[in-house]
């Protein structure tokens, strides 16, 4: 993609790739335009087998101020049609997405870190739902997505204060996987999909769809619904690759089938 579009994509080896919100005139906010380029990146994510883990970020300055007030008010909204808010949130990839995250991820902007799987940040970062604060309501998954990942009342403070926190305090409670100095929250996204990718493609893929829906399920459909995402794994070719690497004390070569 050029330089002159809201969403620049770069691939880093063959498995990972970067997507980059590039609005800096707008920190980072969404309209409608950004909203399709990060769905149409999403959709070349998940459609590519080559890829297998992909991490979303923004400047050094902003990770993104989530919605664009300015096109917002002329009727220019930051969504999609299928992905719905910005064009990941009510439809993220079933493959692993990671935050990478400096500067402010406010209001949409951490509802796009709680869009994805894992959330690496500079230590210097903010983040927040500042929407109450403005007489707004946090509609992008924020208010019921937040309290499933930290306690409660701490995510009921966020809510009702309009209040950002620093990285360092949300990575005290969870929420934040790693920490980095400024600068370098890229660097250590990259380190952890580097993680992501020792693992087998499929059963990552499986796992992930699992944990998504560990709050839907209770125990009994869990012990059910599980089946549908762990069979193809438990079938695979990778699993056979798996069990002679143990054997064979050696690192296994991941086919993804």
């Amino acid at each position: 993609m050029s330089a002159s579009e809201p969403i620049l994509v770069e691939r880093h080896g063959d498995h990972v790739v970067v997507i980059r919100i590039d609005r800096p005139h707008r920190r980072n906010a969404f309209d409608g335009a950004t909203a399709h380029a990060l769905e149409a990146a999403i959709d070349a994510y998940e459609a590519d087998d080559r890829l297998r883990c992909a991490i979303l970020t923004g400047s050094d300055l902003v990770f993104s101020a989530g919605q664009d007030l300015i096109a917002a008010a002329q009727g220019d909204l930051g969504r999609t049609a299928r992905r719905g808010g910005f064009g990941i949130l009510a439809q993220p990839p079933d493959k692993p997405i990671i935050a990478a995250v400096e500067g402010h991820a406010l209001a949409g902007g951490l509802e796009l870190c709680l869009a994805c799987d894992l959330i690496v940040s500079s230590r210097t970062a903010k983040l927040g739902l500042p929407e109450a604060a403005k007489s707004l309501v946090a509609v992008g998954g924020g208010l019921f997505r937040l309290p499933k990942r930290i306690p409660y009342h701490l995510a009921m403070e966020l809510a009702l204060t309009g209040q950002p926190w620093p990285a360092t305090r949300f990575a005290e409670l969870g929420l934040v996987n790693r920490l980095t100095e400024p600068g370098q929250a890229l660097t250590g996204a990259l380190e952890l999909a580097e993680a992501v990718l020792a693992a087998a493609p499929l059963a990552v893929r499986a796992s992930k769809q699992i944990v998504r829906h560990a709050y839907d399920w209770d125990d009994q459909e869990a012990w059910e619904n599980q089946r549908a995402y762990a069979a193809p794994v438990l079938a695979s070719e990778d699993l056979q690759e798996g069990l002679r690497a143990f054997a064979e004390k050696r690192d296994a070569v991941w086919k993804g089938r």
